[in-house]
């Protein structure tokens, strides 16, 4: 009986070292502007992502999920620590969202404290200021995105036009001699992925394209050479906006009339426009079939759990607006997809309930065991990935900007801008949000319903980077 404590103890450490082992590993796949016009939503979207399709039929695809913010920084800031913008402050592009969430773990830190391997590569943080908007404490191993190259002139021939990142076209000819941003991120990720840890993995990778500058090889560019649905398009839509969008979307408003004044003198820039961006979402999609590729030929994908989604949506002319930075559907409808291969009830099934991205720290901490963490604004949505069905008990809930903010419910968006004007969009009768119904009296109800879940206070601004 002298070996029994020996034996004991033995023991006890083989039964936590089983229970480590048995924890589910991450893949954390972010990409960037991609929106609800890809074949993941239904057959009749123009942009093919059959990759995504494929995941999706592993796991749950969430067909109303909306991002935090319609702008990189403060969705992904609000994805990684939890918090709301209206409750950070973090609501642009610029703001240090590090020194305004300082006292909060972000999700890979948090991970990483319970006992998993951290890594990441690509844009996982907005990539503002060469990187500095990296959070080093919360990996093991982290590389931020590479550079993007850039051809010798602007491809689309408009040297007036916007920056050098306002271009698109076929380029580089292959995505492996041209040494493109996602080649590289989702290398780094494979060969994470082969190797062997004696931890559960947290391993993030995010897909840059279809950001612009919209380059993506020519083969992706094939894909729409016969045949491309364009945007629709209604004239004057903005007539019925109120004074709080036309005051928030004023600055943003250069695009789209430059496009209308580039389509002027070179007719058929418009299209090939958005067939640059189709290509960049059918170029993004072939990187997350890369990065499934990996996972399945490291014997792996048994016990790691997949979370797919992006930072938020994005417009091609819809509304008279192109690029994010608007609360209106086009901008932040985004494509989420969790895959548990422990819920082999919930495979391939659609979660219809509007979800915001607030929920994927919960769930993940939900989904792996791990304690929740206080700081969370959001709620889980385990329990939808283990039964699709199930309503979720709040609207998704969007913030851009001080003060500014959308509730989107099963039928209806509602917006409220910080000078108090509104908007209201039935997407059972009008999906194009082109009718605002606001100043309808008949409405009233349904926008007193929603007007309780909008914010009653608002954190002042964060400081920006310098």
């Amino acid at each position: 009986m002298k070996n029994f404590p020996v034996l004991l103890v033995f023991a006890l450490s083989a039964l936590l070292l089983a229970g480590e082992e048995s924890k589910p590993n991450v893949l954390f796949i972010a990409i960037d502007d991609m929106n609800d016009g890809i074949t993941l939503f239904g057959k009749d979207r123009p942009f093919k992502t059959p990759n995504l399709e494929k995941l999706a039929k592993r796991g749950v695809f969430f067909s109303r999920a909306y991002c935090s913010s319609p702008a990189c920084n403060p969705s992904r800031a609000s994805v990684l620590t939890g918090k709301r913008p209206h409750l950070s402050g973090v609501y642009g592009n610029k703001t240090n969202w590090r020194k305004a969430c300082r006292e909060v773990a972000t999700l890979p830190e948090y991970f990483r404290k319970h006992g998993y391997h951290a890594e990441g590569y690509g844009k996982v943080y907005h990539h503002h200021g060469n990187g500095a908007f990296n959070d080093p404490k919360a990996w093991d191993k982290f590389r931020k995105m590479d550079a993007q190259f850039m051809p010798e002139n602007k491809l689309n021939g408009a040297k007036r036009y916007g920056s050098r990142n306002t271009d698109w076209g076929p380029w580089p000819k292959d995505e492996e001699v041209g040494e493109t941003i996602d080649f590289k991120s989702v290398s780094y990720a494979e060969e994470a992925l082969a190797r062997k840890q004696d931890k559960p993995f947290f391993l993030a990778c995010g897909i840059f394209k279809p950001h612009s500058p919209f380059f993506a090889p020519p083969k992706y560019h094939a894909l729409y050479d016969d045949d491309l649905a364009m945007p629709l398009l209604k004239k004057d839509d903005w007539d019925d906006l109120p004074e709080g969008a036309a005051k928030l979307m004023k600055a943003k408003k250069w695009f789209w009339t430059g496009m209308e004044s580039l389509e002027s003198k070179r007719p058929g820039s418009y299209r090939r426009f958005v067939q640059a961006y189709a290509a960049c979402c059918s170029f993004g999609d072939a990187s997350v079939g890369r990065l499934i590729e990996a996972l399945d030929r490291s014997g792996q994908a048994g016990n790691t759990i997949i979370v797919l989604w992006s930072d938020h949506g994005f417009h091609l002319g819809e509304k008279d607006h192109i690029e994010k930075f608007a609360l209106w559907e086009k901008a932040n409808h985004v494509p989420l997809i969790i895959v548990d291969p422990r819920k082999s009830k919930s495979v391939g099934k659609v979660c219809s309930s509007p979800v915001d991205l607030t929920a994927l720290y919960p769930t993940l901490l939900d989904l792996c065991g791990l304690p929740a963490n206080p700081t969370n604004d959001g709620l889980s949505v385990a329990s939808q990935v283990s039964d699709p069905t199930r309503p979720i008990a709040r609207p998704a809930l969007m913030t851009y900007g001080f003060g500014n903010h959308a509730v989107r419910t099963e039928r209806w968006r509602y917006v409220r801008y910080a000078d108090g004007t509104q908007e209201l969009y039935d997407h059972k009768r009008d999906p194009n949000e082109w009718n605002n119904l606001a100043r309808e009296p008949q409405y009233r109800k349904v926008i007193e319903e929603h007007a309780e879940w909008i914010p009653q206070t608002n954190a002042k601004p964060f400081e920006n980077l310098r």
